[in-house]
């Protein structure tokens, strides 16, 4: 029974899309510590457990309202659906959301007291929209924003939290950097409510994926990886990135065959390699950083 009870706890925190804020905290925590020529383990560890316990949260926000408002089935896609499919009592859910958020919140007290009361600022607002983006009379991801949304918080917001948690600063160097991770973590978003598309829209939603359509969001999906991989580019040569970033073009095959699966109707493996596409890139991006600082490169 524990067994179980734990198994399902950790499938409501939808571990597979945790990476969408593993990717931002890592690359920050990279750059900043090179712009400052240390390491801080402590704050990178509690700021890590906050993104990822706050990241739960929000999907067990989601888990509920959309049980609540009937959008979950027995055959509903994806990853949700432990209250319908599992038969979790809805009420653990929501306190399970909760407990995470509380955890959260206590991790970022010992932050903001370590390092400034700004971090409290924007924790209350990280919450806000946590909650906010399944709750509440209008949430954002019923509407088209949701990957706006998305691509602020966990981009230059993530990203730029771990870099001053390390550097001391928030410069534009973590501004400009964060730029590509927020476009294809947004485009995670984008490829989920793609391949919900028809089922979206029976039930109500006004998704960017809807008004766009199957051909032309994929299309709109190839342009969001094109911009990513130019503002790459561009960020080396202009001095806000090393070579190692170059690294970053080994998630271009992955993105490819998302885009080829979206093409031929293949939803469910087009999301899959999205979220594979977000995570390559920001592994071989931390990496061809930290390589390129080892070996002195600029």
């Amino acid at each position: 029974m524990l067994l179980r009870r734990v198994r399902i706890g950790w499938k409501l925190f939808r571990p597979l899309t945790l990476t969408a804020s593993l990717v931002p905290v890592l690359a920050g925590t990279v750059l900043g510590a090179e712009r400052a020529g240390h390491f801080r383990p402590g704050l990178f560890l509690v700021f890590l457990g906050i993104c990822l316990l706050m990241q739960g949260a929000t999907n067990m926000f989601n888990e509920y309202y959309d049980w609540r408002r009937g959008l979950d089935t027995a055959e509903s896609l994806g990853i949700a659906g432990a209250i319908v499919r599992d038969g979790v009592p809805p009420k653990a859910v929501w306190l399970g959301a909760w407990t995470a958020v509380a955890l959260a919140v206590a991790g970022g007290l010992w932050l903001g007291y370590r390092m400034g009361s700004w971090l409290w600022w924007l924790g209350g607002l990280s919450v806000l929209a946590g909650w906010s983006y399944s709750g509440g009379p209008r949430p954002v991801a019923y509407g088209p924003f949701g990957e706006l949304v998305v691509a602020v918080f966990m981009g230059p917001f993530i990203l730029g939290v771990a870099y001053d948690l390390q550097a001391g600063h928030w410069g534009a160097a973590a501004w400009l950097d964060s730029g590509p991770i927020a476009l294809l973590v947004a485009a995670i978003l984008f490829a989920n409510n793609l391949r919900d598309l028809d089922q979206d829209r029976a039930r109500g939603r006004r998704t960017l994926a809807i008004g766009l359509g199957m051909q032309r969001g994929w299309r709109f999906l190839a342009m969001v990886y094109l911009v990513a991989g130019l503002w790459t580019v561009g960020l080396i040569l202009a001095g806000y990135l090393t070579w190692g970033g170059l690294l970053a073009v080994l998630a271009a095959p992955t993105a490819w065959h998302s885009l080829r699966a979206f093409r031929h109707g293949e939803g469910a493996r087009g999301m899959a390699l999205t979220a594979q596409t977000h995570l390559q890139y920001g592994l071989a991006l931390v990496g061809g950083l930290f390589l390129a600082g080892l070996t002195g490169g600029h």
